[in-house]
């Protein structure tokens, strides 16, 4: 039997990503279907990092809180350590303080949380199926799409009872991984570096290891021996949970054959500390980006368009933020008040930040390749400690940018995008680790407080916003918007440091956050500003 559905968007690939999404649209509105091959379930860890921005997406989808609640206790430190052995020798210690708990930082409301994909997941599968405008197929794969003059046509198949499933959507957008068929269909080929490491991933359990080791709680710990840098131990739920990661390719080709005990034992350094294996996983890293993010009515994000060494902790991150700068656009265009240019803007502005993300994460991991060991590096000898300092002042000096990418976070800008409008003023400073505040256009527009427990970002998200500073009149520029059919608000904030920060009188911000145009003064043309920022 066939089953035939009509949806403005199909979502191909229930992850994160996917759930993000389909969420993310339901909150606007915007009807949706979304197909997983697999049952919904994760019973291996993956991403744990949600960085500062997509806590403030968790934040806007409602979601904060409930990641808070299931994320690494609040007091659990994050740091990132390199050590020849829990009960070895420490090498380099990287602090992370802007991680963790509940206090907002100067520059966010939000702070980046550990939250592995075995909670985060149901939280966004829970979300995404609230909504009565979200249909969700789990056991559903896809076969094909055809392209149509007005919608796509695609066919997949509900494996539990072999029936087919036909979906008619006038978008589709491709959530389905790194080995996307519908990529495959379109010949869209990867660029950068397809392989770089064959790799292990052992799911464990060891309650409070912390208490067998002087080293203290971490959450990223990466060992070193005379082999250089492939092993690690990251941290699931600041308890009891872990992943212990190693490079290999003889254990890649033969998981089974693992000595899962020795591994341990040479990483903790004793025999007595309770541990259990839960599951094993083999992967491939690679830190590539797609060469096309868009063919026609059907969009790639997520690890359909970008893969990167986990290590740097950006790979869901830079994906939740794909659905982020596409959910309004589809919105607007579906709505009838975008034009056809805000799709047209997607690929050029997320494969820019896919591109700087997947870079530093190839050069940390090239930096963690270069670490070569004096043979005594694990020794209590005097060219054993001589290696340990030498190593560790370059793994401070060259991996704090790894760990520490604040910048990353919530310093990426939509430079020289068709639909920001540009003020004529140079890019300001843009730095990995370090994020430095502006309202430049394209940029993320800064947050400040302007209520107690208010924030300007959650000023934004429905329609474009724009801020007047210190009494200036904006309504001309308002009133071109709504002429358009498109939605707009308005705040006016006469706070000095606020004003300060947003650098300019008035500033319209878009749906996303980021900022689409700033003057001192309106602009002589109201509706080509309008029509700019609004793709057509």
């Amino acid at each position: 039997m066939t089953k035939t559905l009509q949806t403005s968007v199909l979502i191909v690939g229930g992850g994160p990503v996917g759930h993000a999404l389909a969420h993310d649209l339901g909150m606007r509105s915007i009807d949706c279907v979304l197909i997983e091959q697999n049952g919904p379930k994760t019973d291996h860890p993956k991403a744990s990092a949600i960085n500062a921005r997509s806590m403030e997406f968790m934040r806007r989808w409602g979601l904060a809180e409930n990641i808070r609640k299931t994320a690494a206790p609040e007091g659990f430190p994050h740091t990132a350590l390199y050590c020849t052995g829990l009960n070895g020798f420490e090498i380099a210690r990287i602090e992370r303080p802007g991680h963790g708990g509940k206090a907002p930082s100067k520059d966010s409301p939000e702070r980046a949380q550990r939250c592995n994909q075995l909670w985060l997941d149901p939280l966004l599968r829970e979300a995404a199926g609230s909504h009565a405008s979200v249909k969700i197929f789990y056991h559903c794969r896809f076969d094909s799409l055809e392209e149509r003059s007005t919608d796509v046509l695609a066919h997949a198949t509900l494996l539990e009872g072999h029936d087919q499933l036909t979906v008619a959507a006038a978008y589709v957008v491709d959530c389905s991984g790194g080995h996307s068929p519908i990529k495959r269909s379109f010949g869209i080929e990867w660029e950068g570096a397809e392989q770089i490491g064959y790799h292990v991933s052992i799911f464990m359990r060891a309650p409070e290891l912390w208490k067998y080791h002087d080293k203290g709680p971490a959450a990223l710990i990466t060992f070193v021996d005379e082999r250089g840098a492939w092993r690690n131990l990251v941290l699931l739920d600041g308890r009891e949970l872990y992943r212990l990661g190693i490079r290999d390719k003889a254990a890649y080709d033969d998981p089974d054959g693992i000595d899962k005990e020795a591994l341990f034992r040479k990483a903790v350094g004793r025999d007595d500390v309770p541990h259990e294996f839960i599951s094993t996983a083999r992967w491939v890293a690679r830190n590539v980006v797609s060469t096309g993010y868009r063919r026609g009515r059907v969009f790639m994000a997520g690890d359909a368009a970008h893969l990167n060494h986990p290590a740097s902790g950006i790979g869901l991150n830079t994906g939740l933020g794909d659905i982020w700068d596409l959910g309004w656009k589809l919105e607007a265009v579906i709505k009838g008040w975008g034009g056809s240019g805000l799709l047209d803007a997607y690929e050029p502005e997320r494969r820019a930040v896919a591109l700087r993300n997947v870079g530093n994460a190839q050069a940390s991991h090239a930096n963690d390749r270069a670490l070569k060991p004096h043979p005594e590096i694990a020794m209590d000898t005097e060219a054993g400690a001589r290696s340990r300092k030498e190593m560790g002042e370059t793994i401070l000096s060259k991996q704090t940018k790894k760990f520490i990418t604040d910048g990353i976070a919530l310093g990426y800008r939509y430079a020289n995008s068709a639909i920001v409008c540009p003020d004529g003023t140079p890019e300001p400073i843009n730095d990995i680790s370090v994020y430095h505040p502006t309202s430049w256009p394209g940029a993320r527009a800064p947050h400040a407080w302007v209520s107690e427990g208010q924030s300007t970002l959650d000023l934004f998200g429905r329609g474009f916003h724009l801020l007047n500073f210190g009494g200036a009149d904006g309504s001309a520029l308002e009133a071109a918007l709504a002429d358009r059919g498109a939605p707009v608000s308005s705040t006016p904030i006469d706070d000095p440091q606020i004003a300060g920060l947003y650098e300019r009188k008035h500033v319209l911000v878009r749906p996303d956050g980021h900022v689409a145009w700033r003057g001192d003064s309106l602009p002589d043309d109201p509706v080509a500003v309008a029509d700019t920022i609004r793709g057509a």
